[in-house]
Formats: structure tokens, sequence, C-alpha cells
């Protein structure tokens, strides 16, 4: 089935377009308080991020280094749910109608809430997608087609591990871009390996010919810029939920999360 672009599909195009990478970023909705998170969303974009993933809290995110795990303790502990996190969507969308937002978290609560309720809330929501962290592959199928009936995308990771074999199997499944885990490790784990990166990205690429960007372990323009070499864009978590953490209140985090995002969409455009 031949899918109508969405915002994921137009933003990629048109970075493409212009000879230029990617800024992905990403924050845990409800760190730093509910009531800051669509002004922290807000901030990402005019600081110049291309997509937002905004995390859905979870209690055990597997995937997540201690920096992304202590700032879904903190989402939980203000609350914030997956139904919160689609009513933080639409508020967001009801000021800006064309930044992608993919929402980034782990199966449990979608198995919860249902998987169509799931698609259905993500659409009516203004949400492009879903990245959910836990589901593999052989599970993925009735979450991809109940996403793909509503032009919403599936994205995946893969990480430096990912068989060739297994590679073909996911990227038959992904749509909108693939993104790929640059270390064996958690979030926000160093030691970046670029010439693994730049072997990874091609093997990837021969398989599919959807936008590939590179997360984990990015902390500055310099890095962003590095990993975002052989791919189409840099995924950048870890640093941005440290700011958050770090801000005394909503005001000081925008300042912080803004100062980090327009250093890297600098040096991502030199």
């Amino acid at each position: 089935m031949t899918q109508q672009q969405n915002r994921i599909d137009r933003r990629f195009a048109r970075l493409r377009s212009e000879g230029r990478k990617a800024l992905v970023t990403y924050i845990v909705a409800g760190d730093g308080g509910l009531e800051n998170t669509v002004d922290l969303m807000h901030q990402l974009v005019a600081s110049g991020s291309d997509l937002i993933e905004l995390g859905v809290p979870f209690s055990d995110p597997m995937a997540e280094g201690p920096v992304i795990q202590k700032g879904h303790e903190r989402a939980l502990a203000n609350k914030a749910s997956l139904r919160k996190c689609l009513a933080l969507v639409k508020e967001f969308r009801s000021k800006d109608a064309d930044t992608p937002v993919i929402l980034m978290g782990y199966d449990n609560p979608i198995e919860r809430m249902g998987a169509e309720a799931f698609a259905d809330g993500l659409q009516e929501a203004g949400a492009d997608g879903a990245l959910t962290v836990d589901l593999p592959a052989e599970e993925a199928g009735p979450l991809n087609e109940m996403l793909e009936a509503r032009n919403l995308r599936n994205i995946f990771l893969l990480t430096p591990t990912t068989s060739d074999e297994r590679i073909a199997e996911i990227t038959r499944l992904a749509s909108g871009f693939v993104y790929y885990v640059s270390l064996k490790g958690v979030t926000g784990a160093g030691h970046l390996d670029l010439d693994s990166v730049r072997e990874n990205l091609a093997r990837i690429r021969r398989h599919t010919d959807l936008p590939l960007c590179v997360g984990f372990g990015i902390k500055d323009g310099a890095s962003a810029k590095s990993v975002s070499a052989d791919g189409d864009g840099a995924v950048v978590g870890s640093v941005l939920v440290s700011a958050v953490a770090e801000a005394t209140d909503g005001a000081a985090a925008k300042d912080r999360i803004g100062a980090i995002v327009s250093e890297m969409r600098t040096a991502l455009d030199s």
C-alpha cells in the first residue's frame, strides 16, 4: 500500500533537498513538570529541532541509562501517563502544525491502552508516529497495520549487533526513518566509534531507502555532526534530559535546552 506523505516524510524530503541533516530531539513528557512540557517542545523547535521524540514515562525503561531513567522517574512522580502525553501533543499541535512528533516509549502502556486505541489516540492528538523500544519485529505486525491505516509511521531501532537478516526484516516493517543506535550500551553512554557507525550505516543502506538517524552518546555539536556525516541526522536525548534536571524552573530549562540545541543546529549546518 502506497502511503501519502506525513510530516516526517515531508520534513526529511525538505532537509534532503536543502542538503541538511536532521536534528531529532528527545525529552521526557512531564519531566520538569507537565505544565512545562509543551513550552519545552516549542523551545526545541525554535532552537533548531526538526523532529521531536516525546518520551512516554515508564517504570522500567530498559534501554535507558541513568540520566533518562531518572527523567522517567521524575515524570512519573509528576503523574505523567500515556494519555497525558497524547494530550500534550494535542496542545503542542494547536500552535505548531508542521513539526513532526513521535511518541517514544515501551510496549506495556500501549498494551494496557490497547493498540487500536493507541493508534486512534496518536491520530487524534496530531502525532506522526511511534517508536516502541521493546516491541520486536516478530510482534509488531498488528500495531504496524493500525498505524499504517492512519498514515502514521512506525520507527524501529537498529544496533551494531543487528544481523543482516534482521535488518532486512525490520526495515521491511519500518517507516518514517530508522533510528540507528551508535554503540553497544544504554542511552548517554560514551565511546563513539565513527568507523563502526559508517560501516553499519552502509550495511543498513543496502536494505532501505529510509532516512537513517544516529543516536546514543551524542553530547554536543561536534559529536552530532560527526555521527550524521554518513547518515541523515542525529538524535539527541540524555544531554537535554540532564539540562531539564539541572534547571531550577521551567524558564531555566527552556534556556538550557535552547542553548544546547542551537549549538548543535549550528554545527550540523556548518
